[in-house]
Order: structure tokens, then C-alpha cells, then sequence
């Protein structure tokens, strides 16, 4: 089995220079301390793209010359593999409070006799990763909540995690994925500290475009309508199921145009900026969580995923 560990991006321009900084010195310390593998098959090619991730990445996996019934596993949880030309390919998301260390991964195919075989395995070095720390002053009312509004947010969270966990086992999503605002101002965010009113919150899991009132906020790539509804923190919010574990939220809204279960475009108008809910301003807050990972949402519009077989 042949490894080989590389650094991608598709988007150009100042929105993505601190990331592809960040990808090309990954790249630069994969070949130095490199990553670990092993294999059953010698014909079997695996890529890790990024080779050294860091909290927030977006990983892709291929392999090539497979076994059929391939299975894999990340960090002990199941891959969703997809096809393309000359094998098979997964997304996984790294959450952002995930802590610096190896990750193992293998692969395996079922046996005629119903056993697993191992194909390959091999880990990576997850790097850390700092964020900076935001100081926000609010409302005290929209800071320290009444018990009725306590409520109502455990309510939201709960529903907001249901969807997230009950997506389609299918790909939906093709080619790369765009930015959600024309002419937006990114205002970034991933991964803030933020302390609200001297008090130590949440961190921030989405990237911010600021924008004016009624700007058309688009799909970022095809998928299907998992919620649209109406939330405390979030404001009026669409959130699209991409397939396979993927999803792409879309908060403060000032209105939406989808309806749940409605099949949308890549590019598609889904709703238009707003400032509904915890918002300082009009903005679109995107958001993307992948296997259940909070990832940072410029790594997956950096991402430069494979051709469809077909």
C-alpha cells in the first residue's frame, strides 16, 4: 500500500490568505514529521488531505484500487465513502475543541465468511490550534436568561441537535462549495473565546459576512432543507443537509424562502441577511458541522473535492 499526504484549496483572494498560509505550512511540517501507516494490500493508494490537520479542518480521504464492501473508520467512527474515478472518498470534520494528538484511521472489507480483513491503517498529528479571545457587551436580557427563556433555548439546542443527527445517508452535495454572500465583508469568527458581558461563553462555530438588510444569502451547495425555523440565539435560521453527515446552517436571517424537505441548488436563494436574534448588526452567521464536528466553515470552502466517477 502506497501513502500520500498533500495540502488543497479552490478559492483565491484575501478571504482565504491566513488559510492558506496555515495549509501550506501543514503541508511543510507533513513531510517533516509525517504520518504513519500500514497495509494489507500493496495495490491500495491512500491520501489524507491535510496530512497534519488542525481543529476545525475538513479531511479528505481517498483511496484508490479498493477492495468492494470497503469500510473504514476515523478516530473509532465510522466513514461515509463516496465514489469517484479510481476508488472511493470521505469527509471527516474535526471539531474545534478536539485536543492536539494522533488520530488513528483503517480500513478494512468485509470477507466472504463475514470477518473483516484489514486493507490499511495509519494515523495523523492533529496540531493545536489557538483562537483568539472576543470581548462582546449585549443586552442583559439577551445574556442572562429568565427561566422561561432558559427553556425555550434547551428546546431549540435539543432540536437543533435531532436535526443534525438524523440526515441523509446520501451524497447530495457536487463539486466545490461557495460562498454563501455576494459581496459580503467576512468578519471571521471561527473559533472565538468570546466573553459576553465579562462572562466566559460559548465559543463561536460559525464564520460572519457582514452585509446589508435583505442581501440574498445562497446555498452553498446542493442539498435538501433539514429546518427552518425561528431560534433565540440564532434568529431565523435554514439549515441544509448536504448528505453523508454534512450540514450547512445559516443563522440570523431577515427572511427565508426554502420550506423543509424542498430540494435546493447550489446557489439557490435561500433566505436574506438579517439581524434576528443574539446579532450586533445584519450579518450572515454560517455554520457547518460535519459527523457531528463544529468545523470551521472556510475549510470547507477551501476544500477541492474529487470528480464524480460519472
Amino acid at each position: 500500500m502506497a501513502i500520500a499526504h498533500e495540502r488543497e484549496g479552490n478559492i483565491s483572494g484575501v478571504l482565504l490568505g491566513s488559510l492558506s498560509a496555515r495549509l501550506l505550512a501543514g503541508a511543510l511540517l507533513g513531510l517533516l514529521v509525517g504520518a504513519t501507516a500500514t497495509g494489507a494490500d500493496p495495490r491500495v493508494r491512500v491520501t489524507v488531505t491535510p496530512a497534519t490537520p488542525y481543529p476545525g479542518d475538513v479531511v479528505l480521504i481517498r483511496a484508490s484500487d479498493v477492495p468492494p464492501q470497503l469500510g473504514g473508520e476515523w478516530d473509532g467512527h465510522p466513514l461515509s465513502f463516496f465514489p469517484v474515478p479510481d476508488g472511493v472518498a470521505a469527509l471527516v470534520g474535526i471539531d474545534l475543541d478536539r485536543p492536539a494528538g494522533p488520530i488513528a484511521w483503517r480500513l478494512s472489507h468485509a470477507r466472504s465468511d463475514g470477518d473483516r480483513e484489514l486493507v490499511a491503517a495509519g494515523s495523523v498529528l492533529l496540531l493545536a490550534r489557538t483562537f483568539p479571545t472576543q470581548r462582546l457587551v449585549l443586552p442583559r436580557g439577551q445574556v442572562d436568561l429568565d427561566l422561561a427563556t432558559l427553556a425555550r433555548v434547551r428546546g431549540e439546542q435539543a432540536e437543533l441537535h435531532a436535526v443534525l443527527a438524523a440526515g441523509t445517508g446520501a451524497r447530495l452535495w457536487r463539486g466545490p462549495f461557495r460562498v454563501p454572500v455576494d459581496g459580503g465583508r467576512p468578519t471571521g469568527g471561527f473559533g472565538l473565546r468570546r466573553i459576553i458581558n465579562d462572562q466566559p461563553r460559548s465559543p463561536h462555530t460559525g464564520y460572519d459576512w457582514a452585509a446589508p438588510r435583505g442581501t440574498p444569502v445562497l446555498a452553498a451547495n446542493a442539498g435538501r432543507v433539514a429546518l427552518v425555523a425561528e431560534h433565540f440565539f440564532a434568529g431565523r435560521l435554514v439549515v441544509l443537509d448536504h448528505g453523508l453527515g454534512l450540514f450547512t446552517l445559516y443563522f440570523h436571517l431577515d427572511d427565508t424562502r426554502v420550506r423543509p424537505v424542498e430540494d435546493v441548488a447550489r446557489g439557490q436563494r435561500i433566505g436574506s441577511v438579517g439581524a434576528t436574534g443574539r446579532a450586533t448588526g445584519p450579518h450572515l452567521h454560517l455554520g457547518v458541522s460535519l459527523g457531528g464536528a463544529r468545523v470551521d466553515p472556510m475549510a470547507l470552502l477551501a476544500l477541492s473535492p474529487p470528480p464524480d466517477p460519472w
